[in-house]
């Protein structure tokens, strides 16, 4: 049974009161379309047809880029003239048979498992509804059942609904999964005799009631999975739902958290045994935190792997991008250091406060304490890296690497001008600033020689004139 999949991404979101389209607005990270295209993708539907409308190359260019290997199709809607309306647009690109899944592009958190939940119950034969039973209703369109309770008879949409239809708690949630030939069909006769004047999807049941098509409904396993987003308010609410999710997740593996409230991952996080994280953590792209790993308040990792033992210090920033980051095994990292694209520490390294590491690799037991910079370098086991050095290696049009042997001494407040090597063994004295390759196991040193003038006075500020 081939599937297609239909995913409704074409509205404004005027309450979002942003120029950007509803459906990019970010939760943990990635829009929210990408969150449910990323979901749909398990599924292995024949196509997946995105229906655009406000701010559609926005929208299309950024999920093309997303997805490229995804087999997306776009159709668009303009204007706006409801969820049928929308739907219809799909029609032309549709097949003949098989199952069509319908979703909403505002609701990120849908799981793959619930969807699949809706086709297996469509089964190619029914019409089913994704429904769920809500505290507060408003808003969604009500579930109207015969006197058993087992038949759905219609949804009634709220703006439409009397008084006792909106007293229902169970709602559509605007997920459905019906047989694409009868679909096709239902969509060409829809009408917009109704209080908004739109060509509403809801009215399919109807359709299918008159044809004798069962219409079944299915649930998802949590509440948060058919949340929608209309409001800043509303992706906040949904955001610290979604990281209390996962959090919860992680503590149930063991993971220490200080406060579950304080913590974000936006992306993917795999925890060893006995990991420690502590406030106001963010993590994104891809991060492997090894066993024992303790992570300080307020430090951002991504793209890094972190392996076990190792410590981060308060005030961290970790950004692995495509080259990614890795930290060794008990290695002290931070406060307030920043570790950059294509930074490889080995085993005992330490790395400290206000210290960037770009590109470069440092061997085991090497140590950079303070206020340095390594950029494009190679530094051997146990070299000391004094306080204020730097590698110059960029000359203004290409960049050039430094390579430090194993047991060098750099002083504090070296220049190395790459390309530049330093043996192994050698010393660097405080200030130097070098061109030229440095011999191993001997001291070299390279600054002005230190004059004091005698009966030299510092100037004075000339007394201001008054006013006359």
């Amino acid at each position: 049974m081939s599937l297609s999949i239909v995913i409704m991404a074409a509205g404004k979101g005027t309450r979002m009161k942003s120029a950007r389209p509803k459906v990019l607005h970010k939760i943990a990270g990635r829009p929210m379309l990408a969150h449910v295209i990323g979901t749909t993708s398990t599924l292995q539907a024949q196509q997946q047809v995105l229906i655009t409308g406000h701010g559609a190359e926005m929208v299309e260019a950024d999920m093309a880029r997303t997805f490229p290997e995804a087999p997306l199709r776009f159709v668009r809607q303009e204007p706006q003239l409801g969820t049928g309306h929308a739907v219809q647009q799909a029609v032309p690109v549709l097949p003949d048979e098989g199952v069509t899944l319908i979703l909403n592009g505002d609701t990120p958190l849908i799981r793959a498992s619930t969807a699949q939940a809706l086709v297996d119950a469509c089964g190619g034969d029914k019409l089913a509804l994704l429904t769920i039973t809500l505290a507060d209703p408003t808003g969604y369109g009500r579930i109207v059942r015969d006197a058993s309770g087992e038949r759905v008879l219609a949804i009634v949409e709220h703006k439409d609904a009397s008084p006792e239809q909106r007293a229902i708690r169970e709602v559509y949630t605007g997920m459905m999964a019906a047989p694409t030939a009868r679909l096709k069909g239902w969509l060409s006769r829809l009408t917009n005799d109704n209080a908004q004047g739109e060509y509403y999807l809801t009215d399919v049941v109807a359709m299918a009631q008159a044809e004798g098509l069962a219409v079944v409904a299915a649930q998802p396993q949590d509440e948060v999975e058919v949340l929608g987003v209309n409001s800043p308010a509303q992706l906040a609410e949904l955001e610290r739902r979604h990281q209390l999710a996962q959090a919860t997740t992680l503590m149930e593996q063991g993971v220490r958290l200080a406060d579950p409230a304080r913590f974000d991952v936006r992306g993917t996080l795999q925890c060893g045994r006995d990991v420690d994280i502590d406030v106001n953590f963010v993590f994104e792209g891809t991060v492997t935190l090894g066993d024992e790993g303790r992570i300080g308040a307020n430090c951002v990792i991504r793209n890094a792997r972190i392996d076990a033992g190792a410590v981060i210090h308060p005030f961290t920033h970790i950004d692995g991008d495509k080259d990614g980051v890795t930290v060794g095994e008990g290695s002290l990292v931070g406060p307030f250091a920043r570790l950059r694209p294509g930074a490889q520490l080995g085993r005992e390294v330490h790395i400290g406060n206000f210290v960037e590491v770009k590109n470069s690799t440092l061997a085991d037991g090497a140590k950079a304490n303070h206020l340095a910079y390594l950029g494009d370098a190679t530094v051997g086991e146990r070299v000391n890296y004094g306080a204020g050095s730097i590698t110059a290696n960029y000359d203004g049009a290409n960049k050039h690497r430094t390579v430090i042997g194993q047991d060098v001494h750099v002083g504090s407040n070296c220049v190395l001008i790459a390309p530049i090597t330093l043996g192994d063994g050698a010393t660097i004295g405080g200030g130097s600033t070098l061109s030229k390759d440095a011999p191993a196991g001997q001291l070299t040193v390279s600054r002005a020689r230190q004059v004091s003038l005698p009966g030299w006075q510092r100037p004075q500020k000339h007394p201001k004139k008054q006013g006359g």
